[in-house]
Protein backbone atom coordinates (compact mmCIF):
# COMPACT_ATOMS: atom_id res chain seq x y z
CA UNK A 1 0.00 0.00 0.00
CA UNK A 2 0.95 3.86 -0.97
CA UNK A 3 0.71 5.60 2.28
CA UNK A 4 -0.59 8.97 1.93
CA UNK A 5 -0.84 11.86 4.53
CA UNK A 6 -3.04 15.34 4.13
CA UNK A 7 -2.60 18.44 5.42
CA UNK A 8 -5.01 20.65 5.30
CA UNK A 9 -7.45 17.78 6.68
CA UNK A 10 -10.06 20.00 8.08
CA UNK A 11 -10.99 21.89 4.58
CA UNK A 12 -13.57 20.79 2.33
CA UNK A 13 -10.97 20.15 -0.64
CA UNK A 14 -9.17 18.11 2.56
CA UNK A 15 -12.28 16.38 3.39
CA UNK A 16 -12.54 15.30 -0.25
CA UNK A 17 -9.44 13.67 -0.16
CA UNK A 18 -10.47 12.02 2.82
CA UNK A 19 -13.31 10.56 1.50
CA UNK A 20 -11.56 8.99 -2.07
CA UNK A 21 -8.72 8.00 -0.38
CA UNK A 22 -10.25 6.07 1.95
CA UNK A 23 -12.12 3.83 -0.53
CA UNK A 24 -8.91 3.89 -2.99
CA UNK A 25 -7.42 0.67 -3.13
CA UNK A 26 -4.12 0.66 -3.48
CA UNK A 27 -3.96 3.90 -1.07
CA UNK A 28 -3.58 3.97 2.98
CA UNK A 29 -4.28 7.17 4.71
CA UNK A 30 -1.44 7.40 7.28
CA UNK A 31 -1.24 11.11 8.07
CA UNK A 32 -3.34 13.78 9.01
CA UNK A 33 -2.12 17.55 9.49
CA UNK A 34 -3.37 20.75 10.18
CA UNK A 35 -2.40 24.00 12.36
CA UNK A 36 -6.26 24.82 13.58
CA UNK A 37 -7.59 21.48 14.76
CA UNK A 38 -5.52 19.62 16.15
CA UNK A 39 -6.30 16.40 18.21
CA UNK A 40 -9.62 16.31 16.12
CA UNK A 41 -11.11 13.21 14.33
CA UNK A 42 -12.04 13.23 10.53
CA UNK A 43 -15.84 12.51 11.51
CA UNK A 44 -15.79 15.82 13.84
CA UNK A 45 -14.81 17.81 11.39
CA UNK A 46 -16.70 16.42 8.40
CA UNK A 47 -20.15 15.27 8.98
CA UNK A 48 -20.50 13.19 6.05
CA UNK A 49 -17.38 11.04 7.19
CA UNK A 50 -18.55 8.70 10.41
CA UNK A 51 -15.92 6.73 10.52
CA UNK A 52 -13.03 5.54 12.69
CA UNK A 53 -9.83 6.01 10.73
CA UNK A 54 -7.55 5.68 14.00
CA UNK A 55 -6.41 9.25 13.18
CA UNK A 56 -5.97 12.57 14.50
CA UNK A 57 -4.68 16.25 13.26
CA UNK A 58 -1.40 16.50 14.20
CA UNK A 59 1.20 19.98 13.50
CA UNK A 60 3.47 19.34 10.88
CA UNK A 61 7.13 18.44 11.27
CA UNK A 62 9.93 16.57 9.11
CA UNK A 63 8.54 13.55 11.02
CA UNK A 64 5.58 13.26 8.53
CA UNK A 65 8.48 11.83 5.89
CA UNK A 66 8.50 8.95 7.86
CA UNK A 67 4.83 8.53 7.70
CA UNK A 68 3.81 8.67 4.38
CA UNK A 69 5.21 8.41 0.48
CA UNK A 70 2.80 10.59 -1.09
CA UNK A 71 1.75 13.62 1.22
CA UNK A 72 -1.14 16.00 -0.71
CA UNK A 73 -1.35 19.85 0.71
CA UNK A 74 -4.63 21.29 0.37
CA UNK A 75 -3.66 24.16 2.31
CA UNK A 76 -3.39 27.98 1.87
CA UNK A 77 -0.57 29.27 -1.20
CA UNK A 78 1.59 30.82 1.67
CA UNK A 79 1.50 27.53 3.88
CA UNK A 80 2.45 25.44 0.99
CA UNK A 81 4.95 27.13 0.34
CA UNK A 82 6.74 26.91 3.54
CA UNK A 83 5.99 23.07 3.80
CA UNK A 84 7.19 22.97 0.70
CA UNK A 85 10.01 24.27 1.39
CA UNK A 86 10.39 21.82 4.87
CA UNK A 87 9.46 18.63 3.39
CA UNK A 88 10.84 19.22 -0.78
CA UNK A 89 13.96 16.94 0.18
CA UNK A 90 12.84 14.43 2.52
CA UNK A 91 11.57 11.77 0.68
CA UNK A 92 7.36 11.89 0.18
CA UNK A 93 6.10 12.69 -3.17
CA UNK A 94 4.43 16.30 -2.77
CA UNK A 95 1.37 17.20 -4.24
CA UNK A 96 0.34 20.89 -4.19
CA UNK A 97 -3.35 21.76 -4.21
CA UNK A 98 -2.73 25.79 -3.89
CA UNK A 99 -1.65 28.29 -6.22
CA UNK A 100 1.93 28.56 -4.52
CA UNK A 101 4.05 27.00 -7.30
CA UNK A 102 1.28 26.91 -10.29
CA UNK A 103 2.31 30.02 -12.21
CA UNK A 104 6.42 30.04 -13.24
CA UNK A 105 7.23 33.19 -14.69
CA UNK A 106 8.06 35.14 -11.45
CA UNK A 107 6.84 38.80 -12.52
CA UNK A 108 3.24 36.84 -12.94
CA UNK A 109 3.54 35.08 -9.74
CA UNK A 110 4.26 37.84 -7.96
CA UNK A 111 1.45 39.79 -9.52
CA UNK A 112 -1.38 37.23 -8.48
CA UNK A 113 0.22 35.85 -5.45
CA UNK A 114 1.96 39.21 -3.71
CA UNK A 115 2.12 37.12 0.10
CA UNK A 116 3.62 33.91 -1.45
CA UNK A 117 7.22 33.70 -1.26
CA UNK A 118 9.02 30.88 -3.24
CA UNK A 119 12.37 29.86 -4.68
CA UNK A 120 12.92 30.21 -8.52
CA UNK A 121 15.21 27.62 -7.83
CA UNK A 122 12.13 25.03 -6.27
CA UNK A 123 9.13 26.82 -8.04
CA UNK A 124 10.51 24.78 -11.19
CA UNK A 125 10.98 21.85 -9.79
CA UNK A 126 7.20 21.35 -9.37
CA UNK A 127 5.80 19.60 -12.47
CA UNK A 128 2.61 21.87 -13.34
CA UNK A 129 -0.20 21.26 -15.29
CA UNK A 130 -3.74 19.32 -15.68
CA UNK A 131 -3.23 15.26 -15.61
CA UNK A 132 -4.26 14.78 -19.09
CA UNK A 133 -1.76 17.00 -20.46
CA UNK A 134 1.18 16.28 -18.65
CA UNK A 135 0.33 12.52 -17.42
CA UNK A 136 3.67 11.78 -19.29
CA UNK A 137 5.80 13.34 -16.83
CA UNK A 138 3.84 12.00 -13.66
CA UNK A 139 5.96 9.14 -12.90
CA UNK A 140 9.21 10.26 -12.38
CA UNK A 141 7.84 14.02 -10.77
CA UNK A 142 8.59 14.09 -7.15
CA UNK A 143 6.86 17.58 -6.90
CA UNK A 144 4.03 18.21 -8.38
CA UNK A 145 1.14 21.14 -8.82
CA UNK A 146 -1.68 21.05 -9.21
CA UNK A 147 -4.14 23.59 -11.59
CA UNK A 148 -7.18 25.84 -9.96
CA UNK A 149 -10.13 24.54 -10.70
CA UNK A 150 -11.18 27.63 -13.05
CA UNK A 151 -7.42 26.68 -14.75
CA UNK A 152 -8.29 23.24 -15.02
CA UNK A 153 -11.72 23.78 -16.80
CA UNK A 154 -10.53 26.59 -19.46
CA UNK A 155 -6.99 24.53 -20.21
CA UNK A 156 -9.47 21.41 -20.86
CA UNK A 157 -11.29 23.84 -23.04
CA UNK A 158 -8.95 25.74 -24.93
CA UNK A 159 -6.05 22.48 -25.52
CA UNK A 160 -7.17 21.27 -28.12
CA UNK A 161 -7.38 24.36 -30.09
CA UNK A 162 -3.58 25.13 -29.57
CA UNK A 163 -2.41 21.95 -29.03
CA UNK A 164 -4.53 19.43 -31.80
CA UNK A 165 -5.52 22.31 -34.13
CA UNK A 166 -2.31 24.77 -33.79
CA UNK A 167 -4.56 27.64 -33.71
CA UNK A 168 -2.95 31.02 -32.95
CA UNK A 169 -5.86 32.33 -30.77
CA UNK A 170 -5.71 36.50 -31.48
CA UNK A 171 -8.59 36.80 -28.64
CA UNK A 172 -9.98 34.42 -25.55
CA UNK A 173 -12.94 35.80 -23.31
CA UNK A 174 -13.18 34.10 -20.31
CA UNK A 175 -16.25 33.88 -18.10
CA UNK A 176 -16.74 31.94 -14.93
CA UNK A 177 -19.61 30.57 -12.54
CA UNK A 178 -18.35 28.56 -9.67
CA UNK A 179 -20.32 27.75 -6.61
CA UNK A 180 -19.86 28.69 -2.88
CA UNK A 181 -17.26 25.78 -1.87
CA UNK A 182 -14.82 27.73 -4.21
CA UNK A 183 -14.10 30.02 -1.84
CA UNK A 184 -13.33 27.39 1.17
CA UNK A 185 -14.57 27.71 4.80
CA UNK A 186 -13.40 31.15 5.24
CA UNK A 187 -16.40 32.95 6.66
CA UNK A 188 -16.73 36.17 4.84
CA UNK A 189 -19.80 38.60 5.06
CA UNK A 190 -20.33 38.62 0.99
CA UNK A 191 -20.99 34.40 1.67
CA UNK A 192 -23.49 34.60 4.13
CA UNK A 193 -26.83 32.91 2.96
CA UNK A 194 -28.89 36.05 2.70
CA UNK A 195 -26.36 37.31 1.10
CA UNK A 196 -24.98 34.33 -1.55
CA UNK A 197 -28.65 32.80 -1.85
CA UNK A 198 -29.61 33.40 -5.58
CA UNK A 199 -27.17 35.44 -6.36
CA UNK A 200 -24.99 35.73 -9.06
CA UNK A 201 -22.18 37.43 -7.91
CA UNK A 202 -19.24 39.15 -10.07
CA UNK A 203 -16.30 38.75 -7.52
CA UNK A 204 -14.20 39.31 -9.87
CA UNK A 205 -15.33 40.59 -13.18
CA UNK A 206 -11.43 42.25 -14.23
CA UNK A 207 -9.39 39.81 -14.08
CA UNK A 208 -8.46 35.94 -11.95
CA UNK A 209 -5.36 34.69 -10.86
CA UNK A 210 -6.34 31.38 -12.68
CA UNK A 211 -6.59 32.91 -15.87
CA UNK A 212 -2.47 33.57 -15.20
CA UNK A 213 -1.66 30.56 -14.75
CA UNK A 214 -3.63 29.37 -17.84
CA UNK A 215 -2.03 31.83 -19.82
CA UNK A 216 1.79 30.69 -18.24
CA UNK A 217 0.78 27.46 -18.94
CA UNK A 218 0.23 28.30 -22.54
CA UNK A 219 3.19 30.54 -23.43
CA UNK A 220 5.35 26.49 -22.54
CA UNK A 221 3.60 24.62 -24.59
CA UNK A 222 3.31 24.79 -28.32
CA UNK A 223 2.45 24.97 -31.07
CA UNK A 224 -0.49 27.22 -30.78
CA UNK A 225 -0.42 31.00 -29.49
CA UNK A 226 -2.81 32.76 -27.62
CA UNK A 227 -2.79 36.58 -27.62
CA UNK A 228 -5.17 38.37 -25.60
CA UNK A 229 -6.80 36.02 -22.30
CA UNK A 230 -9.46 38.03 -20.16
CA UNK A 231 -11.29 36.96 -17.85
CA UNK A 232 -14.47 37.75 -15.25
CA UNK A 233 -15.57 35.42 -12.52
CA UNK A 234 -19.24 35.04 -10.76
CA UNK A 235 -20.09 33.22 -7.60
CA UNK A 236 -23.47 31.42 -8.05
CA UNK A 237 -25.52 30.09 -4.99
CA UNK A 238 -24.68 26.64 -5.97
CA UNK A 239 -22.45 24.75 -3.49
CA UNK A 240 -20.43 22.63 -5.99
CA UNK A 241 -19.59 22.90 -9.63
CA UNK A 242 -18.33 25.61 -12.08
CA UNK A 243 -18.63 26.40 -15.85
CA UNK A 244 -16.19 28.26 -18.08
CA UNK A 245 -17.13 29.76 -21.29
CA UNK A 246 -14.67 30.44 -23.24
CA UNK A 247 -15.14 33.13 -26.41
CA UNK A 248 -12.24 32.59 -28.88
CA UNK A 249 -11.51 34.72 -31.80
CA UNK A 250 -8.66 33.58 -34.49
CA UNK A 251 -8.02 34.70 -37.91
CA UNK A 252 -7.47 31.00 -38.90
CA UNK A 253 -10.50 29.08 -40.75
CA UNK A 254 -12.54 26.47 -38.57
CA UNK A 255 -15.84 25.28 -38.71
CA UNK A 256 -18.02 23.00 -36.21
CA UNK A 257 -17.05 19.43 -38.24
CA UNK A 258 -13.48 19.97 -37.74
CA UNK A 259 -13.65 21.47 -34.31
CA UNK A 260 -15.75 18.56 -32.49
CA UNK A 261 -13.39 16.03 -34.47
CA UNK A 262 -11.02 17.46 -33.17
CA UNK A 263 -11.83 17.27 -29.69
CA UNK A 264 -13.02 13.97 -29.96
CA UNK A 265 -9.36 12.65 -31.44
CA UNK A 266 -7.54 14.78 -28.81
CA UNK A 267 -9.20 13.33 -25.47
CA UNK A 268 -9.55 10.08 -27.20
CA UNK A 269 -8.52 7.37 -24.09
CA UNK A 270 -8.71 10.31 -21.88
CA UNK A 271 -11.37 9.17 -19.52
CA UNK A 272 -12.05 11.89 -17.15
CA UNK A 273 -13.10 14.19 -20.38
CA UNK A 274 -16.43 13.68 -21.98
CA UNK A 275 -16.65 15.60 -25.18
CA UNK A 276 -20.12 16.01 -25.69
CA UNK A 277 -22.46 17.87 -28.21
CA UNK A 278 -24.58 20.08 -26.10
CA UNK A 279 -28.26 19.01 -27.21
CA UNK A 280 -27.49 15.45 -26.87
CA UNK A 281 -29.52 14.97 -23.47
CA UNK A 282 -32.32 16.11 -21.63
CA UNK A 283 -30.58 19.34 -21.24
CA UNK A 284 -28.04 20.92 -22.71
CA UNK A 285 -24.54 20.19 -21.68
CA UNK A 286 -22.29 20.64 -20.20
CA UNK A 287 -23.93 21.47 -16.87
CA UNK A 288 -21.94 21.44 -13.50
CA UNK A 289 -24.87 19.08 -12.14
CA UNK A 290 -24.14 16.78 -14.84
CA UNK A 291 -20.57 15.68 -13.12
CA UNK A 292 -21.00 16.58 -9.49
CA UNK A 293 -19.43 13.87 -7.00
CA UNK A 294 -17.22 12.37 -10.14
CA UNK A 295 -14.33 12.87 -11.23
CA UNK A 296 -15.17 14.34 -14.95
CA UNK A 297 -15.01 17.72 -16.73
CA UNK A 298 -17.26 17.69 -19.58
CA UNK A 299 -16.33 19.73 -22.44
CA UNK A 300 -18.53 21.05 -25.34
CA UNK A 301 -16.72 23.27 -28.69
CA UNK A 302 -19.21 25.26 -30.73
CA UNK A 303 -18.67 27.27 -33.51
CA UNK A 304 -20.43 30.53 -33.95
CA UNK A 305 -20.62 31.29 -38.14
CA UNK A 306 -22.61 34.68 -37.56
CA UNK A 307 -19.98 36.06 -34.72
CA UNK A 308 -17.13 33.93 -36.81
CA UNK A 309 -16.04 32.81 -33.11
CA UNK A 310 -15.24 29.88 -31.27
CA UNK A 311 -16.93 28.88 -28.00
CA UNK A 312 -15.63 26.42 -25.69
CA UNK A 313 -17.48 25.14 -22.77
CA UNK A 314 -16.54 23.28 -19.94
CA UNK A 315 -18.18 21.84 -16.70
CA UNK A 316 -16.89 20.07 -13.44
CA UNK A 317 -17.22 19.78 -9.57
CA UNK A 318 -14.39 22.23 -8.23
CA UNK A 319 -13.78 19.68 -5.26
CA UNK A 320 -13.25 16.60 -6.99
CA UNK A 321 -11.66 17.00 -10.74
CA UNK A 322 -11.46 21.10 -9.43
CA UNK A 323 -9.20 19.67 -6.91
CA UNK A 324 -8.88 16.37 -4.85
CA UNK A 325 -10.31 13.81 -7.23
CA UNK A 326 -7.17 15.17 -9.94
CA UNK A 327 -4.95 15.38 -7.03
CA UNK A 328 -5.79 11.16 -6.81
CA UNK A 329 -5.31 11.17 -10.38
CA UNK A 330 -1.75 12.63 -10.29
CA UNK A 331 -0.98 10.32 -7.41
CA UNK A 332 -1.97 7.57 -9.80
CA UNK A 333 0.28 8.40 -12.42
CA UNK A 334 2.93 9.01 -10.46
CA UNK A 335 2.91 5.60 -8.78
CA UNK A 336 1.80 3.77 -12.25
CA UNK A 337 -1.67 2.81 -10.75
CA UNK A 338 -4.29 2.63 -13.17
CA UNK A 339 -5.46 6.15 -13.77
CA UNK A 340 -9.00 5.43 -12.61
CA UNK A 341 -8.09 3.91 -9.63
CA UNK A 342 -10.52 5.19 -6.59
CA UNK A 343 -12.15 7.62 -9.37
CA UNK A 344 -14.64 5.53 -10.35
CA UNK A 345 -18.08 7.18 -9.21
CA UNK A 346 -20.18 8.21 -11.25
CA UNK A 347 -21.83 11.77 -11.47
CA UNK A 348 -24.77 12.21 -8.48
CA UNK A 349 -27.87 13.96 -10.34
CA UNK A 350 -29.77 15.22 -9.31
CA UNK A 351 -27.64 16.95 -6.17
Amino acid sequence: MIRAGIVGASGLAGGDLIRLIVQHPELELTFLGGSSNLGRRPAELHPGLRMDLGLTVEAVTEAVADKTDVLFLATPAPVSADLARLLADKGPTIIDLSGAFRIRTTELHDRWYPKVNRSTELADRFVYGVPELIGDQLPQATLISLPGCYATSITLALAPLTLELGLDLKTVVIDGKSGSSGGGLSMRKTDLHPLRNGAIAPYSPTGHRHAGEVRDFFERAKPGTIGSLSMSAYGVSHVRGLMTSSYVFTDQEVNQRDLHRAYTRFYKGKQFVRVRRHNETLIPVPDPQAVLGSNYCDVTVLYDEEAKRIVALAALDNLVKGAAGQAIQAANLRFELPEESGLTMQPVMPA
